[in-house]
């Protein structure tokens, strides 16, 4: 009996995981709407806040609205430093921001230095 309530549990929980990352995806692709993108950049924008809500958003806070935490807030980042907010998802920074260079490819990281420059509103 308990099994078939673990599984049951298990099953809801991944049923509104992705419900909630299908309304994440729907909120982006609403937001850039309103914002003079490209085709291309409005899709970059969007894989981007996808990749900071599953990665970046416990620590940066939804929408860059950092949580008071000791985090960066990425609203502030300069938007002529790419290479700098590359370097540091890539090697991490303070020993307080984790790397992502082995889990986030190059692509990846373009796309959340897109969403970056929207400052959240993306």
């Amino acid at each position: 009996m308990k099994l078939v309530a673990r599984t049951v549990a298990l099953a809801v929980g991944v049923v509104v995981a992705a419900a909630g990352m299908r309304l994440l995806a729907q909120e982006a692709k609403e937001a850039t709407a309103k914002h003079d993108f490209s085709g291309a950049e409005r899709q970059l924008v969007i894989k981007g806040k996808q990749l900071y809500s599953e990665n970046c958003l416990h620590c940066h806070g939804l929408n860059m609205v950092t949580p008071g935490t000791a985090a960066f807030d990425l609203r502030q980042f300069p938007h002529d430093d790419k290479a700098r907010f590359v370097n540091s998802v890539t090697h991490g920074k303070n020993n307080r921001m984790p790397a992502w260079g082995d889990i986030l490819k190059p692509e990846d990281i373009d796309a959340l230095w897109a969403y970056v420059l929207t400052g959240g509103k993306g």
